[in-house]
């Protein structure tokens, strides 16, 4: 589904006009990443799932192009992960 698509459905389902609904979800996007990039701060919706952000560590890695050893410095990436109901609706729905 794209974020087109996401937007026709949700103004079919509410009955709000596309352009209301476009706001919201880019309103609901902008949110969420700058409590993720700005704040460092985790984005939880119950039912649904988190949003957070995860520290990776300093790793060794190798350049095959030119056979050498470089330092991967640690960083911090986002990462979605669905709660316990949306696993079971996921499972369920696979079983039928």
């Amino acid at each position: 589904m794209t974020k087109a698509e996401l937007i026709a459905q949700i103004s079919e389902q509410t009955g709000v006009d596309k352009i209301t609904a476009g706001a919201v979800v880019e309103s609901f996007m902008d949110n969420v990443k700058s409590s993720l990039i700005n704040n460092e701060e985790n984005v939880y919706l119950r039912g649904f799932g988190s949003f957070i952000v995860k520290e990776r560590a300093a790793k060794t890695g190798r350049n095959i192009s030119k056979n050498t050893t470089i330092e991967i410095p640690a960083h911090n990436i986002p990462m979605f992960k669905p709660a316990k109901e949306f696993l079971a609706d996921m499972a369920e729905k696979s079983m039928k």
